[in-house]
């Protein structure tokens, strides 16, 4: 955990399909809400599909560092900010070569709550949060489904970690996330949920910089 970097500059070279399935096993080892299992991932090595996935990933990174990426995160030294831009515009230029793309996917199955159910429920939680959940259900289900996802996306890093693969987690291509959906035939009622590249590093993995613990963490309240 302590040398899970963002490694973004990849050798060309290809994956075994074997590796990449443990990448996914390790995922599917992770909590799911309900043990729903709705997911799916997308696994990409054919390098005509990442061709054609390549201008996309371009134009994503692109409107983010335009946006977004214009700012020094607060505490990160400006030199080390300069190098992941580096590595950032690095991964975009040889997008192309990237040996493996995962793409998780979910779908929360649909709930068919009963009258008798939803009367116990508002008589448990009382009127007024009754009605605050009914107006951030979109929120509460994008959650559920993020929640059912993304620790399977950290077991999936952590995998590669041990087997000494490069990988980073990305969201940008939710930002032109219909045309990531049409390029690989993903039905539309199925959310992604990250991009992650996967391949050998050219570099070495190296410690994390982190804030230190004491700095966050706040007891018995905020």
């Amino acid at each position: 955990m302590s040398t899970l970097r963002a490694m973004r500059r990849l050798k060309p070279d290809p994956v075994p399909d074997e590796l990449l399935e443990r990448l996914v096993q390790a995922a599917v080892w992770g909590p799911s809400g309900s043990n729903a299992q709705g997911y799916q991932y997308v696994v990409v090595t054919d390098r005509a599909v990442m061709a054609r996935l390549a201008p996309l990933w371009a134009r994503c990174v692109d409107a983010y560092m335009a946006t977004a990426g214009r700012t020094v995160p607060q505490g990160m030294d400006p030199g080390a900010y300069e190098r992941m831009v580096a590595a950032i515009h690095h991964q975009r230029d040889h997008f192309a070569k990237t040996p493996a793309l995962i793409i998780p996917c979910y779908r929360y199955p649909e709930l068919k709550p009963d009258a008798a159910g939803l009367k116990e429920s508002a008589a448990a939680l009382g009127v007024a949060a009754s009605l605050r959940l009914a107006r951030r259900q979109r929120r509460i289900m994008s959650l559920t489904e993020a929640s059912s996802v993304y620790p399977g996306v950290q077991n999936l890093l952590l995998a590669a970690r041990g087997l000494g693969l490069a990988a980073n987690i990305t969201i940008w291509h939710l930002m032109l996330e219909r045309e990531w959906k049409d390029a690989l035939a993903i039905p539309r009622d199925v959310k992604t949920f990250a991009a992650i590249p996967v391949g050998w590093p050219c570099g070495r993995f190296g410690p994390v910089s982190r804030r230190p613990v004491e700095s966050v963490i706040r007891r018995d309240g905020w």
